[in-house]
């Protein structure tokens, strides 16, 4: 069944179409305010403004990761909190959703440096380092 926003405004309580409009067009931007891409995050990471923190599976770290990321885990993530404020966190994921989320979860938590990998690692093999191989998920 497929029904329109008009409808599902209706169904969830009357709320006006051009407010639900305007609010994912704000969650819209502020995700792309969140993104960085593979080039500009390279940029920071040879400068030493930025560090890779990869959220994906620890067997898809371990199958290919960008050299110097570290792999999240449950001690990195007390640990992070620790880190220079001046530094750029950039959360890397296979193609930029699970990374997003992660930056979006810190930054809620009060980091204001962080980022996420725009197309993930995926995207840093095709702009950055093409011997970086690719993947997909079975």
């Amino acid at each position: 069944m497929e029904e329109t926003l008009a409808e599902v405004c209706e169904r969830n309580g009357g709320l006006a179409v051009e407010d639900v409009i305007a609010f994912l067009s704000r969650a819209q931007q502020e995700d792309q305010g969140m993104e960085i891409s593979a080039k500009e995050a390279a940029v920071l990471v040879q400068e030493g403004k930025a560090r890779l923190v990869d959220v994906r599976t620890r067997e898809e770290f371990e199958a290919v990761h960008i050299a110097g990321s570290v792999a999240f885990n449950e001690s990195l993530m007390h640990e992070i909190s620790g880190w220079d404020r001046s530094l750029q966190i950039v959360f890397v994921c296979h193609h930029g959703v699970r990374s997003l989320d992660a930056a979006a979860y810190f930054a809620g938590h009060g980091m204001q440096n962080v980022r996420s990998l725009r197309g993930g690692i995926d995207a840093w093999s095709c702009e950055v380092d093409p011997e970086l191989p690719r993947y997909e998920l079975a």
